[in-house]
């Protein structure tokens, strides 16, 4: 109980990159330090579109709210309450909202639904169109992954080990879904991925999970990573990032344990290598890129999970996840920088500061523009 009740405040820093932990409890701090931004010899012209306000962002809360795009709107959710729908392209208020609620995970979409939920396991429903609350539902506890909704059924992840569905009309429980959690995790887990009748998410114990979207019922389950070492910490295999899938695979990555690709129709697993990640990871037609916990950028062959390059110019900068754009790999890092990476050797190739205040969630593209929302709430759209 004791290590459950001092995780929140011990693992504010993960965002820095995990290997803090250690050093940490044994009274010495072998973290990597960041590394100095160098100037970039010509760099890729960057045009800011537009960028908003969107409450308090973060605060001093160790969440990550992250904006979401849909049909020509991006939303976004401030952890004072405050949610909001813009125009894609110009950046103009469509309608915003004070839930009055200190919002720790979201905002997802789905269903006509905008939805968000809180550190007290409350989820809040509002209507895409005009922001009107369509309802609200309470779940076990604290809620750090975006809630999703499709087919009819909002999947809510507590971070005390269940899945709850929810009537995407009503708010209406449907079912619930309980795993064992290790006694000690990172703080953070992964939203699902919701796709074909199945919601995919990875677990705190090394394990990708596949439940039937309906009724909650375990399709199949299997070990990405299995815990190792004599320690606790040795044995942290969380999988906090959410998974990828193009083409059928589906990619997934896991703290101190392995990147991996399944068959999603089959489960059967088609390569796999070592490599530890709490960030994330995107994927194209031709290669998987992912953020390691030191924060050195990979890009690896999706047909066999070979190394193709690393970028390790950013280490110890609290990278987030990378995300494709273009022909480039963006992610953006505590200082509130964003990082443009060529997608063919990893070289820097541009650099704008989107946030004072930190980026903690990775930015979202659609088409050829990226958004992302800083830790103080400044939400911005960019176009190379």
């Amino acid at each position: 109980m004791m290590i459950r009740t001092i995780l929140p405040l011990l693992l504010m820093l993960l965002s820095s990159g995990c290997s803090w932990i250690g050093s940490y409890l044994a009274g010495t701090d072998n973290s990597t330090p960041p590394a100095e931004l160098v100037a970039i010899a010509q760099p890729i012209p960057i045009q800011k579109l537009w960028d908003a306000q969107v409450g308090s962002g973060a605060g001093k809360a160790f969440i990550k709210l992250a904006p979401a795009v849909g049909q020509g709107r991006v939303y976004a959710a401030g952890h004072d309450g405050n949610v909001v729908a813009l125009d894609a392209e110009t950046g103009r208020a469509l309608w915003t909202v004070d839930t009055g609620l200190e919002l720790s995970a979201g905002v997802g979409l789905g269903d006509g639904l905008v939805l968000a939920g809180t550190g007290k396991g409350q989820v809040v429903a509002l209507r895409q169109q005009d922001g009107g609350e369509a309802w609200r539902a309470q779940v076990s506890s604290e809620i750090l992954a975006t809630p999703r909704a499709a087919e009819g059924v909002v999947v809510v992840r507590a971070v005390d080990g269940k899945f709850t569905g929810l009537d995407a009309r009503s708010g209406e429980r449907l079912w619930v879904y309980s795993h064992t959690v290790p006694v000690l995790t990172l703080r953070g887990t992964a939203a699902p991925l919701l796709a074909q009748g199945v919601a995919v998410t990875g677990l705190d114990t090394g394990k990708l999970l596949v439940l039937s979207l309906h009724d909650g019922v375990p399709r199949w389950e299997r070990t990405i990573t299995p815990p190792k070492g004599r320690t606790e910490l040795e044995r942290l295999v969380d999988i906090d990032s959410e998974p990828r899938v193009m083409d059928g695979i589906l990619y997934v990555t896991a703290y101190q344990g392995n990147i991996t690709a399944i068959d999603l129709r089959t489960g059967n697993t088609l390569w796999s290598r070592d490599f530890s990640s709490y960030a994330g990871l995107d994927v194209d037609a031709q290669q998987v890129y992912i953020t390691d916990a030191s924060d050195a950028v990979w890009a690896l062959d999706r047909r066999n999970g070979s190394a193709l390059w690393k970028q390790a110019e950013l280490t110890g900068r609290s990278l987030s996840a990378p995300v494709v754009s273009d022909a480039y790999v963006v992610v953006g890092d505590f200082e509130g920088y964003l990082h443009w990476l060529a997608k063919d050797d990893g070289k820097l190739v541009g650099r704008v500061r989107a946030d004072s205040k930190g980026i903690a969630v990775a930015p979202v593209v659609r088409g050829n523009t990226l958004y992302v929302l800083g830790k103080s709430g400044t939400l911005s759209a960019f176009r190379v």
